[in-house]
């Protein structure tokens, strides 16, 4: 069965971009060491510590569908048309861009809100896990208890201020069993379970 899985890079204070959107600082892991990790496009071959080389081959071995938010799709240019994971994506946004140069794409865009992404990502997956890459839609999946579990790629770093994982819960507080434990190079990750 499907789990609905949150998984961010993040500051130890929290943040999962700079003020000016900017990743560099919390998402630098993934170019930090000697273990080369192939992803589903040529541009993201990752180079990790063999510990995170072992999380990232786990995630792309079991994660069946990506959601994301309407902004995280505008900043990467819609990753060219394939998200490195190599899955079906599903944004959630008030409106389909109206220029979209990669028609083929596995790109869904869902305006009828987080549930009916869930539920069609989750049809996608084929019974893979779904993975949610993006704060707005984090906390729009923990407010409508969709959330199965939150993976954190905690990084040594304070960035003082910038964009939050977690912002304002509108259904807080949100109890979390764990975590999992896997120390690696310059970021630890960290698996915690969503308590029903």
């Amino acid at each position: 069965m499907s789990q609905v899985i949150a998984n961010m890079s993040m500051s130890l204070d929290g943040f999962v971009a700079d003020p000016n959107d900017g990743i560099e600082q919390v998402f630098g892991w993934y170019g930090s060491g000697d273990v080369a990790v192939p992803t589903a496009v040529e541009w993201a071959t990752f180079r990790t510590s063999e510990a995170s080389a072992g999380v990232l081959r786990h995630g792309l071995a079991t994660i069946g569908a990506l959601i994301g938010g309407r902004r995280l799709f505008d900043l990467t240019s819609g990753w060219n048309g394939m998200h490195p994971m190599g899955v079906p994506v599903f944004i959630v946004t008030h409106s389909v861009p109206s220029e979209w140069p990669h028609p083929e794409a596995p790109f869904t865009f869902v305006t009828d809100g987080i549930e009916s992404a869930v539920a069609q990502a989750k049809a996608a997956a084929g019974g893979k896990d779904v993975a949610v890459a993006s704060p707005t839609i984090v906390r729009q999946c923990l407010d409508a208890g969709l959330l199965d579990a939150v993976q954190v790629d905690l990084v040594p770093v304070l960035l003082g201020k910038g964009i939050p994982f977690f912002g304002e819960l509108a259904t807080g507080p949100v109890q979390l069993d764990g975590p999992t434990v896997v120390e690696g190079q310059g970021v630890t990750h960290l698996t915690y379970r969503v308590r029903r």
